[in-house]
């Protein structure tokens, strides 16, 4: 019998430190879940995040803003625009907004940049230059105008050496780290990065050819606009695709020089503009971007920063057959000449002085008074209302 109690006993006691494992196991459970949510807490979505939008008047700038926020009638502004972007991160179920400013397209209003991008500022923005199609002569003069307008305010900010450095690292390691999507899923890619060599310079690959020459601490994106315009281009001024050819590969070379991402966008054909919202929130919230280059078609360009190269450009060239790669930009993308029609302009009358003329005119009636220059009595029955009309003005004006 004693063997028996003793027996089952230890049943008993195995059936209460089974269910003692079993509540501890939901106590754990309960405890992770609890870490996962304060830890998701602690990376909501930082509400301090800009971007600076550059451009020449009329290149779609407020446009553009318009169609990421999903507003369908535009306002345009003056001097320095401020609008903010919705967005949300459905995985930890978090939103935030994004400030944008808009710079007017005229350069004498770059002393509102202050506002925009002060030294406080300068870790959390983003700059997007922008340029049209409709006018793709002056894409790479623009580009580099407003590109060498932001290098003059860049520098002039009194920021500290160590946060100029960390900018410009972070800027080396986004490109460096910059993978296809799917190739971190394949453990034999060349282009993987593990946790462990994310932080080991010496495990980075070299820069390639013409990338960050200049390293502005920003991260910049350029956008081409209104693309929609690449047909009346070649139906009204005989463009080839190696013209487009021609100002795409300048075009990415310039990208290459500030590491910028490139895209091509229409807000007519809405072409690019989702992907374009996605991968800002992207480069600045870290949220998932999984969309390769697309080169395919010319209107639809999108290279993320990270992925060109000159070998990659290079395939450009081939398709040039009328034109070389390092001809000037403007030779081979001649602005059109317009057929002006003469206008004859009107010969500009200047107003006589009130008193002037009233003084003029009563030295001819007095004159008219004058026995030896009366005129007959026909023409002085015709002047006689004149006569009384005139002295009436005069006290009138007077």
């Amino acid at each position: 019998m004693a063997a028996i109690a003793i027996n089952t006993m230890s049943q008993g006691n195995g059936f209460q430190s089974k269910k003692k494992e079993d509540v501890d196991n939901k106590d754990n459970l309960w405890s992770s879940i609890l870490a996962e949510v304060q830890n998701s807490g602690s990376n909501k979505l930082p509400s301090n995040k800009n971007v600076l939008v550059l451009g020449d008047n009329e290149s779609g700038k407020t446009t553009l803003i318009a169609k990421l926020q999903g507003v369908e009638d535009p306002k345009k502004g003056s001097g320095l625009e401020f609008a903010y972007i919705d967005v949300r991160d459905d995985y930890r179920d978090d939103q935030t907004r994004l400030s944008v400013w808009v710079l007017d397209g005229d350069p004498g209003h770059a002393n509102l940049l202050r506002f925009a991008l002060s030294s406080e500022r300068f870790p959390h923005t983003l700059v997007m230059l922008v340029a049209a199609m409709t006018t793709p002569w002056a894409i790479l003069d623009q580009l580099q105008s407003w590109a060498a307008l932001l290098g003059d305010h860049v520098d002039k900010l009194p920021l500290n050496n160590d946060t100029r450095q960390q900018c410009r690292h972070l800027n080396v390691k986004k490109w460096q780290d910059y993978m296809e999507p799917g190739d971190e899923l394949d453990p034999g890619s060349p282009l993987r990065r593990t946790s462990r060599n994310l932080d080991d310079d010496t495990d980075n690959l070299p820069l390639p050819e013409g990338v960050f020459s200049t390293n502005l601490g920003l991260d910049v994106v350029v956008v081409i606009t209104k693309t929609d315009y690449m047909s009346t281009l070649e139906k009204e001024h005989d463009y080839k695709d190696e013209h487009f050819d021609f100002m795409q590969q300048w075009i990415r070379r310039f990208c290459l020089q500030y590491g910028a991402g490139l895209f091509y966008t229409s807000v007519k054909e809405d072409k690019n503009c989702d992907l374009l919202y996605k991968y800002l929130t992207h480069r600045i919230y870290n949220l998932p971007f999984r969309t390769p280059a697309l080169v395919v078609e010319k209107d639809a360009v999108l290279i993320p920063a990270g992925w060109d190269n000159m070998k990659k450009i290079g395939i450009l060239h081939e398709n040039l057959q009328s034109m070389k790669p390092d001809d000037y930009y403007r030779d081979v993308i001649a602005q059109p000449q317009t057929n002006r029609k003469c206008i004859t302009r009107e010969v500009e009358v200047q107003a006589e002085d009130e008193q002037a003329f009233l003084a003029r005119q009563q030295a001819t009636l007095s004159g008219l008074r004058d026995p030896s220059r009366s005129p007959t009595t026909r023409n002085q029955a015709s002047l006689g209302p004149v006569i009384q009309v005139v002295p009436f003005l005069m006290r009138a004006c007077f």
